[in-house]
């Protein structure tokens, strides 16, 4: 009876760990690696009668369970890919593990997303080789052959100096003056609005006396900024139309340059001060013409130039849109709220006597609402009824909460962006090459003589088991001491080979 029972097991080696189980429960996922095991496999050893993988022992622990069990659970202690490896090689489906696990298994790939969004932010501060400069500049064949032009071999050097400030000592130095004249632009442009720093313009006007003789009055027309902030806008946008015009012509691409958002804001910028200057000298006499300098704003937004230089701006800005679905959410809560509790307060606030009633339409208790659930509170408008107050209290808590259900998330994308720059700043940027290495394949050989010809002919039979080949590709191993336990003292001899164990089985 137990020999019966022997015929029906198998022994799987994996990793140097044995795992014995009935050849029936492999059978239960069809198309698999493990349900085609037969003895005529190369990595089939006849002598311990066991299937040997050379793969991961933990991970094939719970691929044996999910046979025996029909349920695929995810090991703590591996990594997602590995384990995803595992399941491709043992010709499993990973979107069969169980719910529980799921999230788990899962979050690696969000890892991965995370890592992938950091590469394209570029925040490597490490000088890359000149190999990969040729192939990011894409005259990577020209670097090869040697016959880089006097132009390539600026061009990169240029790109380094003006858009990588962490590239060399000098591209630190440029990097602090175009902050410098970022930081004085934005700073004239801001004194140049406070009365003390603008000039007025007088005129002359001559009037009439009740005695009707002449006399001169000066009226006070309008202020201008003072002449040093032309001086220095000047000195600033100069600067930065050289900074355009050196990284647009020593860009890798320039329609990647073109696209980009802070290079858009830089152009648009720096083109809205010569456009100014143009106006002011041609259209200054119009009545409207203060209008103009409305559209000298987009100035200020110079300050996401700032972004090139500061690694956390970068997450910043990456986090917000990373989460930009859930401002969505918030921003309709947020407007489905505001319109329900503005017609609440109009008519609660109608419903009693009310002489100093502020509500008279409900686009005025728009206004309201988005104060009071943002927890703004102007007070220049207030609910004066007792069911106005009612209104208004659910609306400062409904605001309360609807703002600070999505504050969770955004914080934790970004402390997961954070966390993950901060741990690639710290990885080693060289590691060690694996080579790919294969063991040599050897072809088993058929026994000679036979044990039925053996006791005639006294044949010799050897067998290599230094290394065979198996499903999964090429596996080296020696023979194991436990492969001598039943056999008796002088069945066989070991024989040293250069680079293989012979099995010499006398009979």
């Amino acid at each position: 009876m137990s020999n019966q029972d022997s015929d029906h097991r198998v022994v799987l080696n994996v990793g140097g760990i044995r795992h014995e189980t009935y050849k029936a429960t492999l059978k239960k996922i069809p198309a698999t690696r493990l349900s085609r095991l037969t003895e005529a496999l190369a990595n089939y050893d006849p002598m311990l009668n066991e299937f040997f993988f050379d793969r991961h022992p933990g991970v094939f622990g719970q691929i044996l369970n999910y046979y025996r069990t029909g349920k695929l659970h995810y090991p703590t202690d591996v990594c997602g890919p590995l384990f995803e490896e595992e399941l491709e090689f043992w010709g499993l489906d990973s979107n069969q593990v169980e719910p529980c696990c799921w999230m788990t298994y899962t979050s690696h790939r969000d890892t991965q997303e995370t890592l992938a969004v950091l590469d394209r932010l570029d925040l490597d501060t490490d000088k890359p080789s000149d190999e990969e400069i040729a192939r990011k500049f894409g005259m990577e064949d020209d670097y090869l052959n040697g016959t880089l032009s006097c132009w390539q071999r600026l061009k990169p050097k240029l790109w380094s100096l003006s858009d990588e400030p962490y590239s060399s000592n000098a591209a630190k130095v440029i990097g602090v003056m175009s902050v410098f004249f970022i930081c004085v632009s934005i700073l004239s442009f801001c004194l140049k609005t406070h009365p003390n720093m603008r000039v007025p313009m007088i005129k002359n006007i001559t009037v009439w006396t009740s005695n009707q003789s002449q006399s001169w009055v000066l009226d006070k027309t309008q202020t201008n900024p003072h002449e040093a902030f032309f001086y220095i806008e000047c000195v600033c946008n100069a600067w930065f139309t050289v900074e355009i015009i050196t990284r647009f012509t020593s860009s890798p691409s320039k329609l990647n340059f073109i696209k980009g958002a802070v290079n858009v804001i830089d152009i648009t910028a720096t083109l809205s001060f010569y456009i100014d200057l143009v106006l002011q000298k041609f259209y200054s006499h119009l009545e409207n013409a203060d209008i103009l300098e409305f559209f000298s704003i987009i100035r200020i937004m110079r300050l996401f130039k700032l972004t090139r230089h500061s690694a956390g701006l970068k997450i910043l800005i990456q986090t917000f849109k990373a989460s930009a679905g859930e401002l969505i959410l918030l921003v309709f809560f947020l407007v489905l709220g505001i319109v329900i509790f503005a017609s609440l307060v109009y008519y609660a606030e109608r419903i009693q006597s009310n002489p100093d009633n502020d509500f008279n339409s409900i686009p005025l208790g728009l206004w309201w609402a988005l104060v009071t659930m943002t927890t703004v509170g102007y007070g220049d408008m207030a609910p004066k009824t007792y069911a106005g107050m009612f209104v208004g209290a659910l609306c400062a808590l409904a605001g309360v909460l609807t703002i600070a259900l999505p504050v969770p998330v955004i914080v934790s994308n970004f402390a997961m962006f954070y966390s993950h720059t901060q741990a690639r700043a710290k990885l080693p940027k060289k590691r060690r090459r694996v080579l790919p290495v294969e063991q040599p394949r050897v072809m088993r050989q058929p026994i000679r003589g036979g044990m039925r010809g053996g006791a005639r002919g006294g044949g010799v039979s050897r067998m290599s088991a230094s290394s065979t080949t198996g499903v999964d590709g090429p596996v080296g191993r020696n023979v194991r001491p436990n492969a001598t336990k039943n056999q008796p003292k002088d069945a066989f001899d070991l024989k040293l080979g250069e680079n293989k164990i012979e099995v010499i089985t006398k009979h």
